[in-house]
């Protein structure tokens, strides 16, 4: 018995779920290469693995004949009925020709297609136990870290690979840690095998934990219409419901915010933010701002474009660290995003009037009958203050339009961006 080939095809089955028949078809078909090459002038050459014993026999098709002249690939009536006794002259009969040393030279003939044979075999095992479960959360053990950071890990059956690309740079790992992490791909080699890609960076692993956590997803009663994410940093959410009586955002954040604190656990303190989702960009802007308030706003659909003016105290908080949480608001509402602070965008403004106001525009100086937007009454206090034409009304500033009685800073700012509008 060859107690070592036995072991393999033991071995192949328990770690790599490779069938024995397969295993035994592999090394066939590579030894009969070697087979050949060992068995000078034979003909038709095979050979054949008992897959209970291990034992290799190397056969040769030999024709029967009355008298032999080839030797190598004839056998004579006589000998050929000690095989078969009802045998006759001129059929076809497989005799052993193995030689003595075939084990020792074979194998390392072989070694090179069977090395191949296998490693196709592996990976029809491979992508038959994984291709299914794409996109499904899996847990094993880093068994190697390799060159660039890369892990190795060991999901049982299977050595998976997670590229140092796709786990969060602020995640660090030693030999041994448990990963769980999400089954982004299964591809081919260049060595002609299969290699399971594992990746805990996708914001589809986002998406799979908390749908581990909200039945609601699962249900589809909640929905998450919009997920984008900046690996390690924050990941922005936005769900709706179908159900009217379901809040989507408290069924994701859970009661005392368990189920968001189980999944922000499991992404290391990552930050996650839930909005709910609006078809209208500038109201899902907003949402994914509050409590932040967008104070002035223009929307451009033809170079799909928003620009939006805040409050000096909050532009850190709406740009966020290296541009990360303006780029993730970018994302979400599908526009390119251009923040501007108050005082910039007054500025901007001020300089824009003072322009108009300079120029040589006849119909600056002719009196206005109304201001769009403007309640009559406080048109007429303008008036009364001298501010009739345009022209003076680009002169001024916003503080002094707020001393007449009724106008509010915010007032006054909208009467002058009526008219540089107007203008412009």
């Amino acid at each position: 018995m060859n107690k070592d080939l036995i072991a393999v095809f033991e071995n192949l089955e328990r770690e790599k779920g490779i069938k024995r028949d397969i295993v035994i078809q592999a090394i066939e078909e590579s030894l009969t290469v070697a087979a050949q090459k060992s068995v000078s002038g034979a003909s038709n050459v095979t050979v054949k693995i008992n897959s209970k014993t291990g034992d290799i026999d190397v056969l040769s098709e030999k024709e029967i004949v009355e008298t032999v002249e080839v030797p190598a690939q004839e056998i004579s009536i006589e000998d050929a009925r000690v095989i078969d006794p009802d045998c006759e002259i001129g059929q076809f009969i497989d005799i052993v020709v193995t030689p003595k040393d075939f084990g020792r030279i074979a194998a390392q003939k072989a070694r090179q297609i069977l090395t191949r044979k296998l490693r196709g075999a592996e990976r029809d095992v491979i992508y038959e136990e994984y291709r299914h479960r794409i996109y499904e959360p899996v847990s094993g053990v880093v068994k190697r870290i390799v060159k660039g950071s890369d892990l190795i890990i060991d999901l049982g059956k299977v050595e998976a690979v997670m590229p140092k690309r796709e786990y969060p740079k602020s995640e660090r790992y030693n030999i041994g840690d448990r990963v769980y992490a999400l089954l982004l791909a299964v591809s081919d080699t260049e060595n002609g095998g299969a290699e399971v890609i594992l990746s805990r960076s996708s914001p589809e692993f986002v998406k799979q934990l908390i749908i581990q956590e909200v039945p609601e997803i699962a249900d589809g009663t909640v929905i998450i219409q919009k997920l984008v994410r900046e690996a390690g940093y924050r990941t922005k959410l936005a769900v709706t419901t179908t159900d009217h009586k379901v809040d989507p955002v408290g069924a994701c954040v859970g009661m005392r915010g368990m189920r968001v604190k189980n999944v922000v656990r499991e992404l290391h303190n990552e930050k996650i933010d839930i909005i709910p989702y609006s078809e209208d960009p500038i109201e899902l802007l907003q949402n994914a701002l509050a409590p932040i308030e967008i104070r002035k706003f223009n929307l451009n659909e033809d170079d799909k474009v928003i620009s939006i003016v805040i409050d000096d105290d909050d532009f850190p908080a709406v740009i966020g660290k290296k541009g990360l949480n303006a780029k993730l608001n970018s994302l979400l509402i599908g526009y390119d995003l251009e923040v501007q602070r108050m005082r910039d965008y007054k500025l901007q403004m001020t300089v824009q009037r003072a322009e108009l106001a300079e120029s040589d525009d006849a119909t600056l100086d002719i009196p206005l009958e109304r201001i769009e937007g403007v309640n009559p009454l406080l048109f007429q206090m303008l008036v009364e203050k001298n501010y009739n034409t345009p022209k003076a009304l680009l002169m001024a500033t916003p503080e002094e339009l707020a001393e007449i009685p009724g106008i509010s800073p915010d007032l006054a700012d909208f009467i002058l961006e009526q008219i540089r509008k107007q203008r412009m």
